[in-house]
């Protein structure tokens, strides 16, 4: 068997989905895509997309979870590639108070959601 697989979704569990929802949109461009709820309200998911390559990031809000979630040590995260200056895209986050950790080395940083996850940044072309 030759399985040819294609990435879907990632998702992340988010403690306020319409700040988490207003977050990705404002720092990263993305927009809801679909949505589901639970016939019980105990849980709602939230699609999101780029509308250029299919991937979608689902955001899941969980009723009675109220309490952070434990993210580890963050090792696990998303990375997006950015086109145009990378270096005015690093301004706008910084702006936007959500860079987190800078690697000028390596020419890479991370910005940081409203839960904590890390979102890896790259130029369109490395």
């Amino acid at each position: 068997m030759n399985v040819q697989a294609r990435f879907d979704h990632f998702n992340i569990n988010v403690t306020d989905l319409n700040r988490s929802i207003e977050f990705y949109g404002k720092a990263l461009g993305l927009k809801e895509h679909h949505r589901k709820q639970s016939k019980d309200g105990s849980f709602e998911l939230v699609y999101l997309t780029d509308n250029k390559t299919g991937f979608l990031l689902e955001l899941t809000w969980l009723r009675d979870h109220k309490e952070a979630y434990e993210l580890g040590e963050n090792e696990s995260h998303l990375c997006f590639r950015v086109p145009g200056d990378y270096d005015e895209v690093r301004k706008y986050h910084k702006q936007l108070d959500c860079v987190c950790f800078e690697n000028q080395e390596m020419g890479l940083y991370f910005i940081i959601d409203p839960d904590g996850y890390w979102i890896e940044i790259l130029p369109e072309k490395w």
